[in-house]
C-alpha cells in the first residue's frame, strides 16, 4: 500500500492545491485502484488487475461475478455518476468546462529509467493538450507528449467518455512520483500545472 501499484503518491495532493487555485470542483477516489481502477472501462483486463507489474494481487484472483459487480456498484459507478451529474449541470447552464485528469507515475518500470518529469495525455482535444505542454516546458524539464503512456477508450475512461464523448476539452497530466512525494514538490508542480492551463479554463 506504500507502492505506487496501489495509488498515485502525490496525485490527491496535487488535485487538491489545484482545486483551490484555479475554483474547480474536484473529485478524488479513496479507494485503491487495486480493488477497481476508476481510470479503466469495466471491460479492460486491468480494470481489476491480477498483476501490477512484477507483483501479483492474490486477492483479485478467481473473483466471483458478484464480487466484480459489488465493486463496479460501490466504488466505480458512483464515482462517474458524481462526475458525469457535475459536467451535466455544467453544460446545462452554459458553463465553460475543461476537464483535467491528474496523475502520478514511477520513475522506473520493469526496469527502464523514464526520462520525463510529466507528460500530457490527450486524444481529441489536440489544442489544450499542446497548449498545456507549450505552458509547462522550461529549462531542465522533459515534458512528454503522450508519455509515459497513451490515452484511448480500450484503456482508459475519464479522458474519451467524460471528455471527447461529451465535446469537453479534455488532458491527462501524467507527473513523476518522486517529484510530488513531499509538500515542497506538491506545491512545486500544483503551481506548474495552474499557470499552465489556467489560460485554458
Amino acid at each position: 500500500m506504500q507502492r505506487h501499484i496501489a495509488w498515485d503518491i502525490g496525485a490527491a495532493a496535487v488535485t487538491r492545491l489545484l482545486s483551490q487555485a484555479l475554483g474547480a470542483t474536484a473529485f478524488l477516489g479513496t479507494y485503491s485502484r487495486l480493488l477497481i481502477d476508476l481510470n479503466r472501462p469495466l471491460d479492460a483486463p486491468d480494470s481489476i488487475p491480477l498483476r501490477s507489474e512484477a507483483t501479483d494481487i492474490p486477492g483479485n484472483a478467481g473473483l466471483a461475478v458478484t464480487e466484480i459487480a459489488r465493486r463496479d456498484e460501490r466504488i466505480f459507478t458512483p464515482f462517474h455518476r458524481c462526475v458525469a451529474d457535475e459536467l451535466d449541470r455544467r453544460q446545462a447552464s452554459g458553463v465553460p468546462t475543461r476537464l483535467l485528469s491528474i496523475h502520478s507515475f514511477t520513475p522506473v518500470f520493469f526496469g527502464q529509467h523514464r526520462p520525463w518529469h510529466a507528460g500530457v495525455l490527450f486524444d481529441g482535444a489536440a489544442a489544450f493538450g499542446a497548449a498545456a505542454i507549450d505552458r509547462l516546458a522550461a529549462p531542465g524539464l522533459v515534458i512528454g507528449i503522450n508519455e509515459p503512456y497513451k490515452t484511448d477508450r480500450q484503456g482508459d475512461y475519464a479522458i474519451p467518455i467524460h471528455g471527447d464523448d461529451r465535446g469537453i476539452a479534455a488532458i491527462m497530466i501524467e507527473i513523476r512520483n518522486d517529484l510530488i512525494s513531499d509538500p515542497p514538490g506538491v506545491a512545486l508542480w500544483a503551481r506548474r500545472v495552474a499557470q499552465a492551463i489556467a489560460g485554458r479554463l
